[in-house]
């Protein structure tokens, strides 16, 4: 299934669905699917008016593929601008997911800054794809090879291990604009920093992410390029902490993102 095809699944019967082995990382499903499901079924229960500006997503345990997964949407609060959404992905009766969102309408502010501009790359014709595999190992994280696609363009910063390039839906997609869903997959499509510091195959995942959303959304396409780049601050004692932003392709922000990564080796 396409991953529009399992969005437009999980709008029409929020409650329950399962994630095809296709989408499966080992014994897990592609954590970016499972974070967008889960905020579909909370964006349901949400005033059109008020988008969301950011996620804290927990990954309790592996989403089996091919297992029935149940997705809980609870609203804590709705404020005169803010609504505060929990959300639970259920699977066997455990809770594998947890996702705080927290929505909000625009407001007059007098406060305004500009993001920082985004880092020079090649273009994405000059960079070389990366090979998806399965499974999480060392320097390889991939979500299933026909949903999304990867190009390499290393980045390095003094003080800062940084790497990334260019990323979008791939295969047989719908063309349509980009929502907080897709960037939450192109966001997670990148490997977790640490892995390409390993020197052997080791498992890796992430822990806990939260990732904030530029509003209103830019007009973005499916089909387009988007520029990601990530930065690992610390690592030690086998957890990793990074940061991360993705660009449109003329240099726009679009998202941005922190992980916990642990890692075992």
């Amino acid at each position: 299934m396409r991953f529009s095809d399992l969005l437009d699944a999980v709008r029409s019967q929020p409650l329950e669905l399962s994630i095809p082995a296709e989408w499966a990382q080992g014994r897990a499903s592609f954590g970016g699917l499972v974070a967008a499901l889960q905020y579909e079924a909370m964006r349901a229960q949400v005033p059109a008016d008020r988008p969301v500006r950011s996620l804290a997503i927990t990954f309790v345990g592996p989403v089996e593929p091919d297992v029935p997964v149940s997705f809980e949407v609870d609203v804590l609060r709705e404020g005169k601008a803010v609504s505060q959404v929990l959300g639970r992905a259920m699977q066997k009766g455990q809770v594998v997911t947890l996702v705080q969102g927290s929505f909000g309408g625009s407001r007059p502010s007098e406060v305004a800054v500009s993001a920082q501009p985004a880092p020079e790359m090649k273009h994405w014709e000059r960079m070389p794809g990366i090979a998806l595999y399965q499974g999480h190992h060392a320097g390889i994280h991939a979500p299933p090879g026909h949903a999304l696609e990867r190009r390499r363009a290393a980045v390095h910063r003094q003080y800062f291990a940084s790497n990334g390039g260019w990323v979008r839906l791939r295969g047989d997609v719908k063309e349509e604009p980009v929502t907080e869903s897709h960037i939450l997959a192109l966001v997670d499509a990148w490997p977790p920093a640490l892995l390409p510091h390993l020197k052997k195959p080791a498992m890796g995942s992430t822990l806990t992410w939260t990732i904030e959303f530029v509003q209103p959304l830019l007009e973005v396409s499916t089909l387009d390029w988007c520029k990601y780049l990530v930065e690992i601050e610390y690592a030690a004692d086998g957890y990793g902490h990074a940061a991360a932003k993705l660009w449109s392709h003329d240099g726009q922000l679009i998202a941005m993102s922190r992980q916990t990564v642990t890692i075992f080796a």
